[in-house]
């Protein structure tokens, strides 16, 4: 039996589901009804007239009551301020970035973006691809710092015509979870073991998502 959220019609109403759920990929998945793609009228996806999901993305980021980035199986969706910092304890394993490169565990590449995003607080991936020199394998890289919680999406920012009017696929703007909710609170997890916020994870989507399979659970948060 699919997951049953209420409809979204508004960023509004998507920041408050996110807070609810704690976690909610953008596109469908192997769980029925559990993305905003299905949680979101078909009318309100690529309208001319109105915003749907594509456009509330940024809105919703900018709330700092959640982060947004490719949190799932290397795709994009949201998790909550609440559960954050259980994520960002289970997929950092124990490790701050500069701990995690100094045992081998991240490519020179992986620390260039790193260090530039930490440095530069917020910057946009067209100027930060620029900076740091990575041409080739840069959507690998800041996917998985992404994955690993070290960098998130602040915001997205479009191109405006000359009568102002925004148009194109927004560019995303990066920056760390530390800058967007602080580093106390993104750290607030480190005391307990990586395993054990991982099962606080489990236990919490077993509870939003009761006919899930474990199997399925951990294909999407895995």
């Amino acid at each position: 039996m699919p997951a049953r959220f209420p409809p979204v019609r508004s960023p509004e109403e998507l920041t408050r589901l996110v807070s609810e759920v704690g976690f909610l990929p953008f596109f469908r998945n192997v769980i029925p009804g559990f993305s905003i793609e299905e949680c979101c009228p078909p009318e309100l996806w690529f309208s001319d007239t109105l915003d749907g999901p594509w456009e509330w993305k940024g809105p919703v980021a900018r709330t700092r009551t959640c982060v947004y980035g490719k949190l799932f199986a290397n795709k994009a969706g949201f998790v909550s301020r609440e559960w954050f910092p259980d994520l960002a304890n289970t997929r950092r394993d124990g490790y701050d970035f500069d701990a995690r490169f100094d045992d081998g565990l991240a490519s020179l590449k992986d620390r260039d973006v790193f260090d530039t995003v930490a440095e530069r607080g917020e910057i946009l991936s067209k100027e930060l691809r620029q900076l740091c020199g990575v041409t080739k394998g840069f959507d690998t890289v800041i996917t998985r710092l992404q994955m690993q919680c070290y960098v998130s999406v602040a915001d997205f920012v479009y191109m405006r015509d000359k009568h102002g009017r925004q148009y194109g696929w927004g560019v995303a703007k990066y920056s760390t979870p530390e800058a967007l909710l602080g580093e106390d609170h993104v750290r607030s997890a480190y005391p307990r073991d990586p395993k054990e916020s991982f099962a606080r994870i489990l236990s919490h989507l077993h509870t939003v998502l009761p006919d899930a399979g474990e199997r399925e659970l951990l294909k999407v948060i895995k």
